[in-house]
């Protein structure tokens, strides 16, 4: 409150927000520090480790310093766990790794990610179908005695296969 122009305001937040370039270059790597230290965590979603790489780059790049595509894709390359070998097999035989776009990258990253989760899903509901079909079939198991041409459970005489008239 107490600066007078415009220009004393703008000098003073430039200062206090930025500080001197001795200063900038310390939080800019600081931050290269901590974005090459990144790893991706099991339980962790290429999304979400994503995120905190992107988040780290704006921040640099608001200290006034750019990353690269190319040197993020690497990045994520190197720090993805060994369930993603697959989507980046198949990006090599498919395209150059230099050149690939980040989103290029994410996109495959994220497919593979969702499929599984998806295959996770539809393993948990089959064994639910196998059990009750399981259970179904036991209690229908015990509606009917032994078959007297067979000798199995399950059905009724008149429609056994091992009737002499069948």
């Amino acid at each position: 409150m107490a600066l007078k122009s415009a220009k004393i305001i703008w000098d003073y937040l430039k200062e206090e927000y930025i500080g001197d370039e001795r200063i900038r270059d310390m939080k800019v790597l600081s931050l290269i520090r901590e974005f090459e230290l990144q790893k991706i965590k099991k339980s962790e979603t290429v999304k979400e480790h994503s995120d905190q790489l992107l988040s780290i780059i704006n921040e640099v790049g608001l200290l006034g310093t750019k990353f690269k595509d190319s040197r993020i894709v690497a990045k994520i390359l190197v720090t993805v766990l060994e369930r993603y070998e697959v989507s980046i097999t198949i990006l090599e035989n498919i395209k150059d790794l230099s050149k690939i776009t980040l989103a290029e990258l994410l996109n495959a990253l994220q497919v593979q990610e969702q499929k599984k989760l998806m295959r996770q899903d539809g393993m948990v509901e089959g064994v639910l179908t196998t059990n009750h079909k399981t259970q179904s079939k036991g209690k229908f198991l015990k509606n009917y005695p032994p078959c007297k041409y067979c000798g199995k459970n399950g059905h009724p005489t008149y429609k056994c296969w091992k009737r002499p008239d069948a």
